[in-house]
């Protein structure tokens, strides 16, 4: 489900052991991956960059501890197992890939991958 980011504001976040932790002041992107990766609990308009790294440090939520949005926001405590981890490889893709990785490197860069010599 997707969701606009203008939503977001204002939302209150509970965690999943029923502690509030505020309400969705300001986000902060990564624009280059298109993630969310940050939300704040005050607002991020400040006069230095003191005051800004204290609320970065003192008053932030990783987006990645973010398990639902709806009415709420919801955050893992801990108590609940995430799958952040990605699947290994199967043993078919990794010699696809590595076929792949040398037929381009035979065309564009025009060497091939050596073994070591023993």
């Amino acid at each position: 489900m997707t969701m606009r980011i203008s939503k977001l504001f204002g939302m209150d976040i509970y965690q999943t052991d029923a502690t509030y932790r505020g309400k969705v002041h300001d986000l902060i992107l990564n624009l280059e991956e298109g993630k969310i990766e940050t939300i704040t609990t005050q607002p991020l308009k400040v006069n230095s960059k003191v005051e800004a790294k204290k609320i970065i440090t003192n008053y932030s939520i990783p987006y990645s501890k973010v398990i639902s949005v709806d009415d709420i926001i919801l955050l893992n405590s801990g108590n609940i197992p995430t799958k952040q981890t990605k699947p290994k490889p199967k043993e078919e893709d990794v010699s696809e890939e590595s076929e792949r990785e040398a037929n381009i490197r035979k065309k564009y860069i025009g060497y091939k991958r050596y073994a070591p010599r023993k």
